[in-house]
């Protein structure tokens, strides 16, 4: 079975945010078909953002840069649809002349790239002639050679100081367990029944991934010119990324939860030092909580890591850490500093490191020196997702201090930008075409206090194309999932999409969101959905008193922990003509024991188990107010969704029309909770699925007399 991964701070989230479409199919080309190339037989172009522009949308993502700063390696993700589903490849970039070339066309997709120390040769994973293996390619000569022929794919690819071999992780499938077989005699040309399906494992299914097949993540090493692969790590648990060398080549240190009851305990993880010679597996943390994301310093006496103590509670800040190489001196940088630390990086001169963390909706890269002095590195990253405004990006550091990002804008998907000496610039227009022809829907923030305790709630309202100040339109509030995650001035399809049929859409972060404090985050913790109910019909009212909003049109939609509080809210108040609950959890109780994570839910949400408290987990349960709902509600789900469970969805909706409210039940083909936006066409068909609610709702509905 698979972990769970550690997601950062918010430990484990009901969100999940797809980049882009499904990757394609080893047999797929490189090269995506776009949806204009097909051309048109209108007289002018489209202005208006449609669910056509899905299929040309490309971003951004993985930006490698070299370690002399002269070349950026990058993800280029682009739709194609013939196949519905997302072409990768990876584009090399001139960083002085902007100057871009591809890694070398195949028949497969390119991800991963990762530059050897010295800079000369790139190692990447292809699915060039079947599945994902390991590539190298020296950048001189552009000769490319396979090195790996494994059977399942490569990840976490670390190289060695000296160049010589590539690190990297992978699943080593395991025999399932065999309970009972069908009798002996089975004739010869007869179709019996498949063979029992039988599962020991606490969690035996993983949202996007299904059935777990039976096995470990382990590590292994093979030389980077070609050779046969090493196991360097044994046993039944998860030996997982991201890999770190030691400066000489003996340690590979990486983190794991290697203890017997790991899968009831999802949160806990070590940092190991593993030696390479022996297979001696050594623990260099030992607290009661994740360690995880370990990194040599430069001059290979040091090992940064990410982590905190585990109170039980549903979100930590992740502290930077740093300790000498045999695990002593453990000592955090990040204690007084309340953001939560994503992805670091070392300086070269090995006395800071660069770090990314949200701040406030935007992302951002900080320098924060070993002293625990912080000053902002580069601002504006992007790259959390397509379909919503979500935070994210991604980074790297050359060893001159030039970091290269993904960044964008509300109205601009991920690009790659490059910072040097403060100042950044965008290297790439993987939206140009479509920039010049769509009208797109201006964004802005917008703030209010809280009416429950004064807090300050931020959102961002996009509005529709060609917005006059003054005039009233109606109004989607749009509801983020995790919850412990944040929207931000990023760009989205769903908002755009709704922008075009004309309304307005305000994404709020309710108390519970991430980038504001850990305090802040905590106020939901062991009682949520709650108070964010105030928070969001308070950012509702401010777009109403700003003169933006009809109060007269207001409607509601979330995904995932945005379909938590958007049941709950048509169980709080009907003021709303028409809501739409995305993938929601309603009854706490089957959600934490259905759910892809059975040992977090219940003790780290609602701080028991449901036999131990069943009445705080019928409280917390939308489920509970389903007597109060007048408002017309959608109920829209994945089908192969194992984080919030399809039977969630089946619950609410059965119990809307047992009691005569109107509702329908989408199921998402497919789709699991991750990917319910992930292909191009189902994506557009759920924002039109919705907009059609809306509008059939529009006036509202009185219900029929008794």
């Amino acid at each position: 079975m698979r972990k769970l991964a550690f997601l950062g701070a918010s430990l484990l989230t009901l969100a999940a945010q797809p980049v882009l479409a499904q990757e394609a199919p080893a047999s797929e080309p490189a090269a995506a078909t776009s949806a204009s190339a097909a051309g048109s037989a209108r007289t002018a172009p489209e202005r208006r953002f449609t669910g056509d522009d899905l299929f040309d949308l490309s971003i951004a993502s993985d930006p490698q840069i070299s370690p002399d700063g002269r070349s950026i390696a990058y993800v280029h993700r682009s739709n194609d649809i013939m196949t519905d589903r997302a072409v990768s490849s990876i584009w090399l970039i001139d960083t002085a002349t902007g100057e871009e070339t591809p890694l070398g066309a195949n028949d497969g997709a390119t991800f991963s790239p990762r530059w050897s120390p010295d800079g000369k040769r790139l190692a990447y994973v292809s699915t060039a002639g079947g599945a994902p293996q390991l590539w190298v390619r020296w950048m001189n000569g552009g000769e490319a050679v396979r090195l790996t022929g494994l059977p399942t794919s490569p990840s976490s690819l670390a190289w060695s100081p000296d160049g010589r071999t590539i690190a990297y992780t992978m699943l080593v499938k395991d025999d399932g367990p065999g309970f009972g077989s069908a009798p002996k005699n089975k004739p010869e040309g007869a179709k019996w029944a498949d063979p029992l399906e039988v599962h020991d494992m606490l969690a035996y299914k993983a949202d996007g991934e299904g059935i777990v097949e039976p096995g470990f993540e382990k590590i292994f090493a093979v030389p980077a010119t070609g050779g046969s692969p090493r196991q360097l790590t044994f046993g039944p648990y998860h030996d997982g990324g991201p890999l770190s060398w030691s400066r000489d080549g003996r340690t590979l240190y990486f983190s794991a939860n290697r203890k017997p009851d790991w899968e009831k305990d999802p949160v806990e993880s070590e940092v190991y030092s593993l030696d390479v010679a022996s297979g001696a597996v050594t623990a260099l943390t030992d607290r009661n909580g994740p360690d995880a994301n370990p990194l040599v310093s430069p001059d290979g006496g040091r090992i940064a890591y990410l982590g905190f103590d585990d109170k039980m509670r549903a979100y930590e800040n992740s502290q930077l850490y740093v300790m000498n190489r045999d695990g002593s001196g453990k000592r955090s940088l990040t204690g007084n500093w309340d953001y939560s630390v994503d992805a670091i990086q070392w300086a070269a001169d090995g006395k800071a490191l660069y770090a990314q963390y949200d701040d406030h909706g935007e992302t951002k890269v900080a320098r924060i020196g070993l002293d625990g002095a912080v000053r902002t590195a580069a601002t504006g990253l992007s790259g959390g997702g397509l379909d919503r405004p979500y935070t994210g990006g991604s980074f790297t550091v050359s060893d001159a201090g030039a970091i290269a990002f993904t960044g964008g804008t509300a109205t601009r998907p991920a690009e790659v930008q490059l910072n040097r000496g403060g100042s950044s610039r965008i290297l790439t227009d993987l939206n140009r075409s479509l920039r010049e022809v769509k009208s797109l829907g201006e964004v802005r923030k917008i703030t209010v206090a809280s009416s429950h305790d004064g807090k300050t709630i931020e959102g961002w309202l996009t509005l529709p194309p060609g917005y006059r100040d003054g005039q009233r339109v109606p109004l989607i509030l749009e509801i983020h999932g995790g919850p412990f995650a944040a929207y931000g001035g990023h760009f989205s399809t769903d908002n755009q999409l709704y922008a075009a049929a004309g309304y307005a859409v305000l994404s709020s972060n309710p108390r519970g969101s991430t980038s504001y404090g850990a305090a802040f985050a905590n106020e939901i913790d062991k009682q949520y959905p709650g108070n964010d109910y105030f928070d969001l019909i308070s950012i509702v009212d401010r777009a109403v008193e700003l003169g933006v909003a009809d109060p007269n049109a207001l409607f509601v939609t979330g995904g995932s922990g945005g379909g938590v509080l958007t049941s709950w809210i048509v169980g709080k108040t009907d003021r709303f003509k028409a809501a739409v609950a995305q993938k929601p959890v309603i009854n706490w109780t089957t959600q934490a024991l259905t759910a892809d994570g059975p040992g977090f839910f219940g003790p780290y949400w609602l701080g028991a188990e449901p036999w131990e408290k069943p009445d705080l987990f019928w409280s917390r349960s939308p489920l509970s107010l389903v007597g109060n709902v007048k408002t017309p509600t959608l109920v829209i789900v994945g089908a192969e969704d194992y984080r919030t469970p399809v039977s969630e969805s089946e619950q609410y909706y059965t119990a809307l029309r047992l009691r005569g409210v109107p509702t329908a039940l989408i199921k998402v083909p497919g789709a699991s909770h991750g990917g319910i936006a992930a292909r191009p066409s189902q994506s557009a068909a759920k924002a039109s699925a919705i907009l059609a609610w809306f509008g059939k709702y529009r006036k509202g509905w009185t219900p029929p007399a008794p």
